[in-house]
Order: C-alpha cells, then structure tokens, then sequence
C-alpha cells in the first residue's frame, strides 16, 4: 500500500483508508467483533487512515474504533469529526460550530478512543450561524494544545474552504465522490488543489451500489438509512442499476470488480485523493484495498468518463433536508 500526503502541513496516509461508520450505525446490524478484526486486517494490508464520527451510533463507532487499535494506536492515523449533535435515541438535535462545544466534542472524542491527540479532526457539517473563522478559531486552539494535530472540514463549499484555509492551515477537506456523486469536479476540487488541501472522497463506492450490493430496494435491511436515500428509491434504483451496468463489461475486461474499477478510477483523479471506503467484513476489505494495484490507461478511463458521466446518478444523493447542509 503507498502512502499520500493530506494537505502540505506534513500528514500523510494510506492511499485508500477505511469508513468505519458501518460498523456501527445506518447500514443494518452491527458486529462489533468482525468490525475491530477488520480495522486490524486492514493495518496488515497497509491500511492504516481510519475515518469515524462521534455521532456515528451516536458514539459508539468511535469507541469500537478506540478497542480496535488499544495497544496499535501509533501505527494507525485516526480522523474524527464534530457538528452534528445527536440524541442518545439517535435523533439528529442540531448541527454546532459554537467555540465552546469544539473544545467540548473534542475531548469527549478523546476519551472515547481513548487516545491523547486526534490525528485528523474535520467539521462534519458547517454550522450557518456561526462563522467559519469562529469554528477554525477554536480548533486551532485544539492544536496548540495537542490535542488535535491537523484540521479538515467536510462538506463545505468553496467560499467557505478558503476563509477557514485563511485562519488556519486546512489539511483535508472530505465531500462524497465517485462515479455517481461527480458534483465536487465543478468547483471544489479545484479550490482544494489550488490550496494545496488534501481530499478525501467518502462512499467512493456509491454507499455500496456501485458494488452491486443490492439487486432491489428490497434487499436494503429494515433498518438501513439508504431505504431513505432517493437514489435508492423508486425508479432511481432501476436507473442507477443501469450505470453500474455499464462500468461492469470494463471492469471484466480488466479481471477486476466493479467496485474495484470504481476505486481506482478514484485514485487515478490525482494522487491529492484518498478514497475511504466503508465496509464492515474483512472479505470486502481485502477486495476493497487491492484496487491500489489497479492502473488505468488513458483510453480505459475515456471509457470510464462515457459509461458514468457527470450527472449520470438518478436522484439526490441526500434527502432534501439533509441537502441543505452541504456545500455551505
């Protein structure tokens, strides 16, 4: 496994790191066991950048992430994120950028993992009523008391990436990308480049559809957040299906997955890119991390560009609600 630079400020990670958010919330049943062997199955292979949440649970990925790597923890690169508060029923309460609750998500992160520094400490979402020098204020202040290393912010627009970069050095910025969420090409990408800010590129894999996880929407646990994602919905599953359709007879030419193209048409997009995908099991892991070894030619990612154009997805890739939150 090689390793990228996040950023100019000097961290550097696995070139593909590991969502841990499943092990623990929005996808179904948990497994806490199968979870904590695969972030240590994922340290064999290289893997070492580990993404969570604090309000992945809400709480408890970030403590199976903490068991996980008790005894390993300098052989791993933990990111985390604060922002949006949730209940302990799950309910999403509200989305915080307020100085004081920075200083206070980040050391209830800290004992949950059970670590004395965060590696990575991104804003999950943008907080509207705060400004953005306020929020970076406050986590500079994290690091200069070591107990955060570098900043990243998630899901903010380009505006508000350069007045955060302004106030304080930003590492990485992390927005979904992949071959069905292509949005972050018209402006964000090049913001971050021109920074020299890292990305990091969330459900790479398109929440699991561009693996072909799932033939119908009814395969989707009972449980599962996607059944209330609209590309998951109605005629948008049919649609999407479709797409993957497509990049399969590519993938086959090459003897790898769909899903594997899709990782590493990811990485081929700039080696400033660090695609985290999530998984659960040690199998998928495995497949997920040997996409590295995949190299792309100029005509096979031509054809990858015809296959899943930008705006080739069928829906929103958040319900409108939720929509409203990113980009900000």
């Amino acid at each position: 496994m090689k390793q990228r630079s996040l950023g100019t400020q000097g961290l550097v990670v696995s070139e593909i790191g590991l969502g841990c958010m499943g092990m623990s919330d929005f996808y179904g049943a948990a497994d806490n066991q199968e979870g904590k062997a695969t972030i240590l199955r994922g340290l064999e292979l290289g893997c070492n950048f580990l993404d969570t949440a604090d309000m992945y649970g809400p709480h408890k990925n970030e403590r199976l992430v903490g068991q996980a790597i008790r005894g390993r923890r300098d052989e791993f690169v933990v990111a985390t994120k604060f922002g949006i508060m949730r209940g302990a029923d799950g309910s999403v309460l509200g989305i915080s950028g307020r100085p004081e609750y920075v200083r206070e998500a980040c050391d209830a992160s800290l004992h949950r993992l059970g670590i004395d520094h965060i590696d990575l400490y991104y804003q999950h979402r943008v907080d509207p009523a705060v400004p953005i020098e306020e929020t970076v204020g406050a986590m500079a202040r994290l690091v200069e008391a070591g107990k955060v290393l570098y900043l990243g912010l998630s899901e903010a627009g380009p505006t508000t990436i350069r007045k955060a970069h302004a106030v304080f050095p930003i590492s990485a910025l992390q927005t979904e990308y992949s071959l069905w969420s292509r949005d972050p090409e018209a402006e964000i990408l090049r913001t971050t480049r021109d920074l020299g800010i890292g990305f990091v590129a969330y459900s790479p894999l398109g929440r699991g559809f561009l693996a072909r996880r799932f033939a119908k929407f009814e395969d989707l646990p009972q449980d599962d957040w996607r059944r209330d994602n609209p590309r998951f919905q109605g005629a948008n599953f049919a649609k999407n299906l479709e797409l993957v359709d497509r990049i399969t007879p590519i993938a086959a030419e090459k003897n790898v997955t769909a899903a594997q193209l899709a990782l590493a048409w990811v990485l081929a997009r700039g080696d400033y890119i660090v695609p985290i995908p999530g998984t659960t099991r040690r199998a998928h892991l495995e497949a997920n991390v040997s996409a590295a070894a995949i190299s792309l030619t100029a005509d096979e990612l031509a054809g990858i560009e015809a296959a899943a154009p930008v705006g080739a997805a069928a829906g929103m890739r958040y319900p409108e609600s939720a929509m409203k939150l990113v980009d900000l």
